[in-house]
């Protein structure tokens, strides 16, 4: 297979427009921005946000980004791939000092110590690679790909060219002889080196180190006009060397290779996202690659967990809770019941990104899990209310509702959160039951988080899940959802008899 690209199997995978892709609707609700953001925030230099933006929607696309995936968990690839990065970072900074300096030599030899880091990289890249023998196909496609490329008479020309010139470069040696305000240039004469027999001749009454007064000037890397002078008048010295320069930089001014400059870019995808994963692993949570059924035959997860929450209380020192969730080969809707502030929104959140982040081919934040691939994630979660909005509140709902129920397909994921708790329970319970009698008979993936105990048997193939609480005392939440009927009220009853306000012991209480 032809390399294309370290994240896109073919180029049919691609979706492009990468510079104008919008953040997805629903990545507030789920705190994906919040995930992305942190995963990205060391490699700002890569823009690698767009590449978050692209779910795929071929089980042979995803199958190839776990491959690499699974090879860059290798130490040795991680660390070859790390050089590489470092490599290519030290061109870029050579390149940007280039276009910042003013003198024409001296932006040649920036350019030139620019492509010298690039061949470097490039060469040590391939070599590394091929001795790793890495299993995935894109890691193996981009060996076979260097191995040409690096064999290409272009390359070899380049890189022969760099080092000779180079070489020579270094190799030039010439004299400054200052006088008064004069400063002439002229060549090395290879006059004797007074220095080491001063040193020596006072060597013997050193009595011990002497403390270094010498201040250190910082000074950036761009040449004064004096300085830019004696390098002209050094120039003059070696014309056929600097015109050899200047002719360098003309014909090679388009030396990055595309495929190469695309890898250095698309692969801190997966570093950026690893680096996290690591981070977070280090506070007791687990990632896995999911399995993505070809079908529908069910899906569930183990240990899943939000994201954005663990990443939250790492800086806190704190843990987060994980759950789990199944649905069999008849079940496609999950109710949330449960007090407040149980782990409902946590838990929803944790279920939208777990199925956008396997459709990216990534780890998904979960010890074990197995999924469709979706084609979109609807959210319908709880808005702010807009003084702007002529619109009343329900009726924005409903509008967005209609929205969404107009693009939902039977590979989708729909997560309500709360849905129409501006209006009364009974209105709510009858908007409720009709939206989801509309998502039943399309069979998307829906999760809906309710107050509404009625929805957690809205039908026989409707699996229920309820926030704990602590058995001994219920105003103590567990965040641990269980799987079973939902018992809002019995959940009142124990903290009636908690605070003694049932009606047995208000009876007692009260004169009669």
């Amino acid at each position: 297979m032809r390399f294309h690209s370290i994240l896109y199997r073919t180029p049919s995978d691609d979706p492009g427009g990468r510079t104008s892709r919008p953040s997805p609707e629903h990545f507030v609700d789920l705190a994906l921005d919040q995930v992305v953001t942190s995963v990205t925030a060391a490699k700002q230099e890569y823009g690698l946000e767009p590449d978050f933006y692209a779910p795929l929607r071929d089980p042979e696309a995803v199958a190839y980004r776990h491959e690499v995936v699974r090879d860059l968990q290798r130490k040795d690839v991680m660390s070859i791939v790390i050089d590489f990065a470092a490599g290519m970072r030290d061109m870029r900074e050579r390149l940007a000092e280039q276009a910042a300096a003013h003198y024409r030599h001296q932006t040649e030899r920036w350019f030139l110590d620019a492509v010298s880091g690039y061949c470097a990289a490039v060469r040590g890249l391939a070599g590394a690679l091929a001795d790793a023998k890495p299993a995935s196909r894109g890691f193996g496609g981009l060996v076979d790909y260097l191995r040409e490329y690096v064999a290409s008479a272009a390359f070899v020309r380049l890189e022969d060219w760099t080092g000779k010139l180079k070489a020579a470069l270094d190799a030039v040696r010439y004299e400054l002889v200052i006088q008064g305000n004069t400063v002439k240039v002229r060549g090395y004469r290879d006059e004797a080196d007074f220095s080491t027999s001063v040193l020596a001749t006072f060597e013997k009454f050193q009595q011990s180190s002497a403390k270094d007064y010498r201040a250190k000037l910082e000074g950036d890397a761009t040449m004064n006009h004096v300085e830019a002078q004696i390098l002209d008048g050094v120039a003059g010295l070696h014309p056929e060397l600097f015109a050899n320069l200047g002719r360098y930089c003309t014909e090679n001014a388009h030396y990055l290779d595309g495929r190469v400059a695309a890898f250095d870019r698309e692969v801190q995808f997966y570093v950026a996202y690893l680096e996290q994963v690591d981070r977070l692993e280090r506070t007791g949570v687990r990632f896995s690659l999911p399995e993505i059924a070809p079908s529908w035959q069910g899906t569930h997860a183990e240990g899943m967990f939000d994201a954005a929450l663990a990443d939250k209380l790492r800086h806190e020192d704190r843990r987060v809770v994980t759950n789990d969730f199944r649905l069999e080969r008849d079940q496609r809707l999950l109710v949330v019941t449960g007090p407040n502030q149980g782990g409902k929104t946590t838990y929803a959140r944790a279920f939208g990104q777990l199925h956008y982040l396997a459709a990216l081919g990534l780890p998904v934040p979960a010890a074990t899990a197995r999924v469709n691939l979706i084609d979109l994630v609807h959210t319908h979660f709880e808005r702010q209310e807009r003084v702007e909005d002529l619109r009343g509140k329900l009726h924005e709902e409903l509008a967005r509702m209609h929205r969404a129920l107009g693009r939902t397909t039977p590979d989708s994921v729909v997560v309500m959160n709360e849905a129409f708790s501006s209006t009364t329970a009974s209105d709510a319970l009858q908007l409720n039951r009709e939206i989801l009698a509309r998502l039943d008979a399309c069979g998307a993936l829906c999760l809906v988080v309710t107050f509404l105990d009625e929805l957690a048997s809205f039908n026989d193939r409707t699996v229920s899940m309820v926030s704990g609480v602590d058995p001994d005392d219920p105003t103590v939440r567990t965040f641990r959802l269980e799987r079973r009927p939902a018992d809002g009220r019995a959940y009142a009853v124990a903290i009636a008899r908690k605070y003694g306000v049932t009606r047995d012991a208000l009876k007692t209480r009260l004169p009669s």
